[in-house]
């Protein structure tokens, strides 16, 4: 049983911008930032009110202002080809005299029309669209370079940084060679170096395993990769570690290989059933996956034994904070199969405990409702607070999180990919800070743009 060590509180949203978007949850967000170097509070309820962005682009609070980095369809700096579409995980990188390296995945399936262009030396799979691109900015934001930083892969949709300051790009599918056109095995885990991608190349981490990657984060002090898998239809994913051969070894350290585990809360199938932020599991375990490269069953289809394993629908964004992993599930319903429905959760996972909570839970038990509202991408911003990008129907937002737990619209995008009468709007993913925390960059899918956004962060 589990114990529930935090005092459950439901907090209403306040309205925001022209449009009322706003967003409810339940939780206690002091957890989120123990042990962080997010240290500062605002001490009010965000920056105000969105302005609407006379240029149609990104809506954000008075004071602040975007730049363009990148748009979609634009030529590469380098002369490689075009700007690929579907901008999707980034990281923000340190580089040498104050310089900051963008690495930018592309979302691109097998019908993208704006593929990572193939770079000899850089390429996979010549018949995959996707890959990551990167941009390197100069201590006062100007766009040095852009180009191809790994290209030939599949449905790159986010990832994460690694201590030695690279980029493992995750593959969201499952598809084998002679599916889709490929002539290659995909779902799997690359690393890019920014700074030199041909250091790195185009070499799949099979050891990581193949599957529907969405997300990781790596334990900086042991080496312990924590990766997600986005699977929102039974059977759903799994939460996974991986202990690699040679942790923290940098310079390719991940190709030395490792063991590949998922975790299992005994007792409890799917993590959509526990729905008391605060909840908590002790003596969590972990069990071997039996076939990583899922080579005739996928990963999470296998046999775990009598004792089974612990699935979560749509797990997406993941990422180290003090001395936990945070792991989002971005919804769960129960007419496509869930144990209980919600509009996202944001757990934590204490190594050194082994202890599981649920910190957070968003609607639907709440009078406010945004349909199909969900959390993707997060990160901890260096202000204090939590940034949380969109991803669901109608107006599309970055919402921000205060430590006392007030939630408010940070950006909204403008670029409207419908019609006047039946408007879309392209979600947000990315988020990320540079190194000094003044700089939030983001990007926004469709059409794919990438912007830089300062302003006054410490309220």
């Amino acid at each position: 049983m589990p114990k529930h060590g935090i005092q459950s509180r439901r907090q209403m949203l306040a309205r925001t911008g022209a449009l009322g978007a706003s967003i409810a949850f339940a939780g206690n967000l002091s957890d989120l930032f123990a042990g962080t170097a997010a240290a500062q509070n605002l001490g009010h309820t965000g920056y105000g009110p969105l302005v609407p962005d006379p240029n149609g682009l990104l809506d954000l609070p008075e004071g602040f202002r975007y730049r363009v980095l990148s748009r979609e369809g634009d030529p590469l700096r380098s002369g490689e080809g075009k700007v690929p579409s579907n901008h999707d995980g980034m990281t923000a990188l340190p580089g040498r005299h104050g310089r900051v390296h963008l690495v930018r995945n592309h979302e691109n399936r097998h019908t993208a029309k704006l593929p990572v262009p193939t770079v000899e030396g850089l390429t996979y799979d010549p018949q995959g669209k996707g890959g990551c691109t990167t941009l390197t900015l100069d201590a006062h934001g100007k766009v040095l370079s852009e180009r191809v930083a790994i290209a030939g892969t599949a449905v790159n949709c986010a990832g994460g940084p690694t201590p030695w300051g690279t980029w493992l790009t995750c593959e969201e599918t499952e598809d084998k060679a002679g599916t889709n056109g490929y002539t290659k095995d995909h779902g799997f885990i690359f690393e890019v170096d920014p700074a030199n991608p041909h250091r790195s190349g185009a070499v799949p981490l099979t050891a990581m395993g193949r599957l529907q990657h969405e997300a990781v984060a790596v334990d900086p002090r042991r080496g312990i990769v924590y990766e997600t898998e986005d699977a929102f239809l039974k059977p759903f994913g799994l939460f996974y570690r991986f202990l690699p051969n040679e942790p923290l070894g940098g310079g390719g350290s991940l190709r030395a290989g490792g063991r590949l585990q998922a975790m299992r809360l005994p007792g409890v199938p799917d993590l959509s059933s526990i729905q008391e932020p605060g909840a908590t599991f002790e003596h969590i375990e972990w069990a071997d996956v039996p076939d990583p490269l899922a080579t005739e069953t996928p990963i999470r289809l296998q046999d775990f034994g009598p004792r089974g394993i612990t699935h979560a629908q749509k797990l997406e964004g993941c990422y180290w904070g003090g001395r936990s992993v945070y792991f989002v599930s971005s919804f769960a319903r129960s007419a496509e199969g869930s144990a209980a429905d919600h509009y996202g959760q944001i757990w934590r996972y204490d190594p050194e405990r082994r202890r599981l909570s649920l910190v957070i839970v968003f609607g639907p038990d709440t009078d406010v409702q945004l349909p199909g509202e969900s959390p993707d991408n997060i990160c901890l911003a260096p202000t204090g607070g939590l940034m949380v990008c969109e991803d669901g129907n109608g107006a599309q937002h970055v919402f921000g999180v205060t430590r006392d737990g007030e939630v408010y619209a940070m950006a909204r995008n403008a670029q409207n990919i419908g019609t006047p009468d039946a408007p879309e709007w392209g979600e947000f993913a990315g988020v990320t800070f540079s190194p000094d925390g003044q700089t939030m960059y983001l990007n926004c899918y469709t059409p794919g743009t990438t912007f830089a956004v300062r302003g006054p962060w410490g309220g």
